[in-house]
């Protein structure tokens, strides 16, 4: 079974290491990304405004649940 995965091209789940650095880096990046689109967008500075603060807060959330994911993940 090991060898389909790497004549298919997957990656297994127990292939990626994710650190912190990694994942925060990651994190931010499409964070910059997502905030970048969202203020050369036509929309008023303070609407664009409102929403990235939505973006943040979305993001690190869902950031956070996913490293309690892992966690619980890992250890079962």
């Amino acid at each position: 079974m090991t060898d389909l995965y790497y004549y298919f091209g997957l990656v297994r789940t127990a292939d990626m290491e994710f650190d912190q650095p990694k994942s925060i880096g990651a994190f931010v990046l499409l964070l910059l990304i997502l905030v970048g689109g969202t203020f050369s967008s036509p929309m008023p500075t303070n609407i664009s405004a409102m929403v990235s603060v939505g973006l943040l807060v979305f993001g690190v959330l869902t950031f956070y649940i996913g490293i309690k994911h892992g966690e619980f993940r890992a250890t079962r």
